[in-house]
């Protein structure tokens, strides 16, 4: 899953996912975690470690192969520069809550690596960052990153993260060839986006992809359509985190968990979409075989990854509301790197983020991936290659169609939301029922958090 308003031009074109390794760099070997239940920056000083003694830094790292790319490309031209330290790169298992319970139970035990990849925003917040991690809020390499980004790491007067990635959106990936030979129009209302689906099911196509095999992408239909609540609740964010508003007393947050139920009740879901997994499903949507998949576009890079000839066909729009007139799409800030407090490596983990949040460290990803979307960097460029669904984005953007995701305004985020969205998306809850029980798990969350206002 706190922020500014809308997005101001920073984030003018707008990090989960496979799980499959790249192949590390010669300085970096790899294991497998095990699974518990401003102005432009100029080029930050990149200092050498005293002496240049040997230093191996453990990273826990990618969740999937679009984030194990990225941590290459700046472990590779860090060590570049750097030849004395070496990374031990650990790849975080599973996903989802998996990985929030192995992240969790490492910083409870002492035993967390000396820098790990982790969520920004509410999952950041039930870490108590300000007892467990680093405070980076002092650094000189802070100025260089974009001022939009820093309340999602924050708690407090500290800052703890230094971001990873590219912002993003959520919404619907659509194969724009399915829609050509349907003659169908990217829909702005649910109304539009229901005639659509019925249309392409007609033609044999299942209209919606879910993969439920891996649960975090059960979730889109509700954490996409936070531009669409706000529109009518400007104060929702607020009210929410205040316990003033309840996704089952307003239809219009409820909205979310009613269009989960209402694509499992008209048969608009692939057909093994409880046990489907995410990088199958997405090659289904590259090769046209089902039309739309609500999702986040930082999935992109692995579109042009593994099925390159295919990315072109792939489109994005943002997840229909009730007015057309107010169409927007929702944002997603990216995941971001964090120093635990256990570590005895702090210098030379804070000199690597000091080229993560620099030019160099931007351009490293760009030469490794192409950008789905803007850095959070002072000063860094997107190539001229960037993904064809880029200007998707920025039409919304350009428009001020744009809003942040629910998880950037609010700290608080229910951990049992995956869970939630399966069950009535597979026909177990109501949509009324799913939005009750996420209450109750934002109500248990918050009260775990302190925060004011919810002792009943």
């Amino acid at each position: 899953m706190k922020k500014d308003q809308i997005f101001s031009r920073t984030l003018s074109i707008l990090c989960l996912l496979t799980f499959v390794l790249a192949a590390c760099a010669p300085a970096a070997t790899q294991t497998t975690a095990p699974v518990t239940t401003g102005p432009a920056a100029t080029e930050p000083e990149v200092t050498e470690p005293a002496a240049a003694e040997p230093v191996t830094l453990s990273l826990l790292g990618a969740q999937n192969e679009n984030d194990a790319l990225m941590i290459e490309a700046l472990t590779e031209a860090y060590t570049a520069l750097h030849p004395n330290v070496t990374f031990e790169i650990e790849v975080a298992a599973g996903g989802g809550s998996e990985v929030d319970n192995l992240v969790k139970t490492r910083l409870a035990t002492g035993e967390m690596n000396d820098i790990f990849y982790y969520n920004s925003g509410s999952l950041l917040q039930a870490l108590n960052p300000s007892d467990v991690l680093v405070d980076l809020s002092q650094e000189p390499f802070m100025a260089n990153i974009a001022d939009s980004f820093k309340p999602t790491v924050s708690q407090g007067d500290g800052i703890f993260g230094v971001p990873v990635g590219f912002a993003a959106a959520g919404g619907v990936l659509y194969n724009k060839k399915v829609y050509e030979q349907l003659g169908l129009s990217v829909p702005k209302t649910w109304d539009e986006f229901a005639a659509n689906n019925e249309v392409i099911k007609a033609a044999g196509i299942p209209p919606v992809l879910q993969t439920y095999g891996d649960t975090w992408t059960s979730q889109l239909f509700v954490l996409a359509d936070n531009y669409n609540v706000a529109q009518t609740h400007p104060s929702f964010a607020e009210d929410y985190t205040n316990n003033k508003a309840k996704y089952a007393e307003i239809p219009e947050a409820m909205a979310g968990f009613a269009h989960l139920q209402e694509g499992f009740e008209k048969g608009w879901y692939v057909d093994d979409f409880a046990t489907a997994r995410f990088e199958a499903g997405l090659k289904l949507l590259a090769d046209g075989e089902v039309a739309q998949y609500p999702m986040l576009t930082q999935v992109m890079p692995t579109v042009a990854t593994n099925w390159p000839d295919k990315v072109n066909d792939v489109g994005f729009f943002a997840m229909p509301g009730t007015d057309a007139a107010k169409n927007g799409a929702t944002v997603w800030m990216p995941l971001a790197f964090y120093i635990p407090q256990t570590t005895s490596n702090i210098d030379v983990a804070k000199d690597f983020f000091a080229f993560v949040a620099s030019t160099a460290g931007t351009d490293a990803i760009s030469a490794k991936i192409t950008p789905a979307g803007p850095y959070l960097i002072n000063g860094a460029t997107l190539p001229d290659d960037v993904l064809p669904f880029v200007n998707d984005l920025n039409g919304y953007i350009d428009s001020g169609n744009a809003y942040p995701a629910l998880e950037f305004l609010s700290p608080i985020k229910g951990p049992s939301l995956e869970q939630i969205c399966v069950a009535v998306g597979t026909g177990q809850m109501t949509a009324e029922e799913g939005a009750a029980a996420y209450d109750e798990d934002v109500k248990k969350q918050a009260q775990q958090l302190g925060i004011p206002g919810w002792d009943n």
